[in-house]
């Protein structure tokens, strides 16, 4: 049985990176937390196996790229012996660390910070560390809700049949799709799950930056029969298709004349990140109205929440992520707590319950699927419209 951690006890965090610079700037930022406690530092992936041994962190802040032993053969060695640590890899904003960073997390890794640009500006650097680092070692330890008012655990029984009332009858034409942290590893789960011959078009909204929502379709492109591809401006939005927002880009669907087109724009983070879910779910039903179905999985803080709502109040339908499965229960506890999810689902659950609420059975190829790959091809370099 997992031990339930004091509220007044520190979060005990291990540090491996062979980087003696980012050591200490991780060091000041996390020490200097009061619910934070660094027990252990160590300079590549074979001393950190020893310190995790001998020290038992909750939780470890890794490296990539290190000598000896990297962040990710070291990763793979310790999900042999111990499955539940949460592991934070620390990794480059580069093509090669995105890349590296979508193994980490199908690994076992719970998630990913990037690097600070200029570790030459160490305020700076600090500041970036503080912001991106620290909320997720709260949340992945189960201490994110004490600085919010605390919420009361429904009883499962609720999560698992928790309803509103929609026409059983309503086939949703479109799925949109809201996941932060852990939504990787849990993509990775849903959509090679779903059915090959799926009729409706699925938007999806992860929280990363640029380069690593390309390296996450691609990934998901070949574990699924659905063909699955990164967001570009005018590419035409069928049925069977999976888009993921690129980063650092909000991403909504656009009607333009007789079809549905993706759009993109670098408008205001919204709930602190870009590209945004709730942007997306309030876009869908401007397009698709109640015939829209929202799903939020796991992920920290609120985005999805209020687009939810905008799903739930034009008649559309929202389903979500059940708190035992999602590595963080942020996102989907919003939705619980605003009352627009009709039920909420284990992870491994959720492709059929997308399948039972939505029309399946496309017609092969055909003109549609001729354009959609012209234009994916076509606009891999572009962006704005």
């Amino acid at each position: 049985m997992t031990e339930t951690r004091s509220v007044t006890e520190a979060i005990r965090v291990l540090l491996i990176d062979d980087s003696v610079v980012i050591r200490r700037i991780l060091s000041d930022v996390l020490g200097s937390h009061p619910d934070i406690e660094i027990v252990g530092t160590a300079s590549n992936g074979s001393i950190g196996l020893q310190r995790i041994a001998q020290y038992k962190p909750d939780l470890v802040v890794m490296d990539i790229e290190m000598p000896v032993m990297d962040g990710i053969e070291t990763l793979r060695e310790l999900r042999k012996i111990d499955r539940d640590t949460p592991v934070i890899m620390f990794s480059t904003l580069t093509g090669r660390g995105a890349k590296a960073t979508m193994e980490a997390l199908s690994l076992g890794a719970s998630d990913y910070v990037t690097k600070p640009a200029n570790v030459g500006s160490v305020n700076a650097s600090m500041e970036e560390v503080r912001s991106q680092l620290v909320p997720r070692i709260l949340a992945l330890s189960g201490k994110a809700q004490r600085c919010v008012a605390p919420r009361t655990a429904p009883p499962a029984s609720v999560l698992a049949t928790r309803r509103v009332s929609r026409a059983i009858a309503t086939r949703s034409k479109a799925v949109v799709i809201a996941v932060s942290t852990g939504g990787p590893k849990a993509l990775q789960t849903l959509i090679p799950a779903l059915p090959a011959d799926i009729r409706v078009p699925i938007l999806i909204v992860q929280h990363m930056p640029p380069l690593f929502t390309a390296q996450l379709a691609q990934r998901l492109d070949s574990l699924s029969p659905l063909k699955v591809v990164e967001g570009a401006a005018g590419l035409p939005v069928e049925s069977g298709m999976v888009v993921i927002a690129p980063g650092d880009y909000h991403m909504i669907p656009k009607r333009v004349g007789d079809e549905v087109q993706i759009a993109l724009h670098q408008g205001p983070q919204q709930n602190s990140c870009r590209p945004a879910a709730d942007e997306l779910f309030r876009e869908a039903v401007n397009v698709w109205g109640a015939c829209t179905l929202g799903v939020v999985m796991t992920g920290m803080g609120h985005d999805g929440a209020a687009g939810a709502r905008l799903i739930h109040e034009a008649g559309g339908r929202v389903i979500a992520q059940d708190e035992a499965t999602s590595v963080v229960w942020g996102m989907p506890g919003a939705v619980f707590d605003d009352g627009t999810a009709e039920q909420f689902f284990a992870l491994f659950d959720l492709a059929d319950a997308i399948a039972s609420r939505v029309a399946l059975h496309s017609p092969p190829g055909g003109a549609n699927t001729q354009r959609f790959e012209a234009v994916t091809a076509a606009s891999s370099t572009r962006r704005v419209v």
